[in-house]
């Protein structure tokens, strides 16, 4: 009959318990699979949200400035009073002027060119300005000078020395070490000897 239920159809304990048991592991799979999907859906966002805040940080360029046009006759004198802008503007006009020939340009356009290029400014500026040699030697003398008045000074008002530093005492000794044939081998006593001995203050 139809609605009476079969013997096969009822649903034992056993039944129940692989249902619980299949889906968890079913869930743990899906998980395995979906995890590198979900890893890198999560890098895209987090790219995405870097990227929108730096832009939104970053400040806008700066327009470009626009400087006038520098008189090229006496760069030399004038080159240190410019700004780096204008020192980027005219090595750009001269850079633009050697393009053409060489016999077309002015003296003054030649000068500024050589200047720029291989003048004294920024890492070939001098170490030393103009008239730094002779400051030097003034300096110097000047020292010296003084070390030397310090040295006298010092000599003039010092005690006199001792006792047995006069050529007197110190022939005494040589005397004395005669008398008492000291280093007869190689010393005052010695055979041919010409030394002077223990004298040596004159």
């Amino acid at each position: 009959m139809v609605g009476e239920a079969k013997p096969n159809d009822v649903i034992g304990p056993w039944d129940f318990a692989s249902v619980f048991l299949f889906f968890p592991a079913m869930q743990s799979s899906s998980r395995l699979l979906l995890r590198p999907v979900l890893q890198a859906r999560r890098r895209c966002l987090a790219t995405a949200t870097a990227g929108h805040a730096h832009a939104a940080h970053a400040p806008a360029a700066e327009p470009k400035r626009t400087v006038a046009a520098i008189p090229l006759s006496n760069i030399e004198a004038q080159w240190a009073l410019l700004s780096p802008d204008e020192k980027t503007s005219v090595a750009e006009q001269l850079e633009e002027l050697q393009k053409r020939d060489w016999k077309l340009l002015s003296s003054d356009e030649k000068k500024a060119a050589y200047y720029v290029a291989f003048g004294p400014h920024g890492r070939r500026t001098p170490i030393h300005a103009k008239g730094d040699g002779f400051r030097i030697l003034l300096g110097t003398t000047a020292c010296v000078g003084a070390a030397g008045v310090l040295f006298f000074v010092i000599r003039h008002r010092s005690p006199a020395p001792p006792q047995t530093m006069s050529p007197e005492w110190q022939q005494a000794m040589n005397e004395r070490a005669i008398e008492q044939k000291m280093n007869p081998i190689t010393g005052i006593t010695s055979e041919g000897y010409k030394g002077t001995g223990f004298v040596q203050s004159k």
